[in-house]
C-alpha cells in the first residue's frame, strides 16, 4: 500500500490519500515501505488496523505482538515487539497518534485531524481480532479465542460477538474486557498533554508501556511540516495534469539548465 499511495500522491497532489494497512503487512513484510513513507512525509493517512496476530494464517504472532503472549498450543512469543508508534515518530511522521476501534468518539476527530495534516499522517489502531487472537493478556486482541470454540477455525464460520465500546475519561485510564476475559488497559492522553514534543511523547509511551497501559489520543503533530512534493520543489499543478509543453521544453531550456550546472 504505500508504494501504491506515494506513486499516486507524486502523480495528483489534489486528492486526498487514505491507506489503510494491518500489522503483518506494514510491520513485518512491509516495514520497509512504512518506513521510507514515513520518512518521506509522504502526504497521506496511513491507517494500520493492528491486532497482533495475523488472520489469514490462523493466529501466528505477528511483529507487533507483546513480549510473552502465549498461543493456544503452549508457544510462548520470546521476541521484542515492534512499537509502529514509536518507529513512526523516530523516521519523522509529523502526525501520529494511537486510538482504539471501540472508542469511537475518540478515534473519529483523530482521522479527521489526520485528514487535515498536510504530511504524513500516522494512526495505529488498536483492534481486537475475534476470529483468530489467541493471546493472554494481549494489549491489542481477543485471548485464546479458539481453546474456547473450535469451530472458529471453520473459515466458513465466524462467531457472533457483541462490540466492544470504551469511553475513558481523558488522562484517564479504563480497563476493557474482552470476550474471553483478557483485559487490556487503556490510557486517554490528559488535556494538558504537550503533542509538540517528540522526546517527550517517546518517554510517555515507554513510561506507560511498562505499567502495561496502552496511550490513546495525538501523541505527536509538527504545525509546519515537511511533506515529500515541498522536499521534491513539485509544481502546484499535479503532474498528471501536465502536457507535452511542460514535460519537453526542449533544447534551448535544457541547454540553459546545463550552463547553470558549470
Amino acid at each position: 500500500m504505500p508504494s501504491v499511495a506515494t506513486g499516486a500522491a507524486l502523480a495528483n497532489r489534489d486528492l486526498i490519500y487514505l491507506g489503510v494497512s494491518g500489522d503483518g503487512d506494514s510491520a513485518s513484510i512491509g516495514l520497509g515501505q512504512f518506513a521510507h513513507c514515513m520518512r518521506r512525509g509522504v502526504n497521506m493517512v496511513y491507517i494500520v488496523e493492528n491486532n497482533g496476530v495475523y488472520g489469514l494464517t490462523k493466529g501466528q504472532f505477528s511483529a507487533t505482538a507483546d513480549k510473552g503472549s502465549k498461543a493456544k498450543r503452549g508457544a510462548v512469543n520470546r521476541d521484542e515487539p515492534i512499537d509502529l508508534v514509536q518507529l513512526a515518530l523516530v523516521l519523522g511522521a509529523t502526525f501520529v497518534a494511537r486510538g482504539f476501534s471501540g472508542d469511537k468518539g475518540q478515534l473519529v476527530p483523530l482521522i479527521k485531524a489526520a485528514v487535515e495534516h498536510k504530511g504524513v499522517s500516522f494512526i495505529d489502531v488498536v483492534s481486537p481480532c475475534v476470529a483468530f487472537n489467541n493471546h493472554p493478556g494481549s494489549t491489542k486482541s481477543y485471548d485464546y479465542v479458539r481453546a474456547h470454540n473450535e469451530a472458529v477455525n471453520r473459515l466458513d464460520f465466524m462467531p457472533e460477538r457483541d462490540p466492544i465500546t470504551a469511553e475513558v475519561p481523558a488522562g484517564g485510564v479504563q480497563s476493557v474486557l474482552m470476550h474471553d476475559g483478557g483485559v487490556i488497559r487503556l490510557r486517554k492522553l490528559h488535556p494538558e498533554y504537550d503533542a509538540h514534543d517528540k522526546v517527550a511523547a517517546l518517554a510517555y509511551l515507554e513510561a506507560h508501556r511498562a505499567a502495561g497501559e496502552v496511550v490513546t489520543g495525538l501523541l505527536f503533530v509538527d504545525d509546519d511540516p515537511n511533506n515529500l512534493h515541498e522536499a521534491q520543489n513539485l509544481v502546484e499543478t499535479p503532474l498528471n495534469a501536465l502536457g507535452d509543453a511542460e514535460l519537453v521544453p526542449g533544447s534551448a531550456a535544457l541547454a540553459a539548465f546545463n550552463a547553470s550546472l558549470a
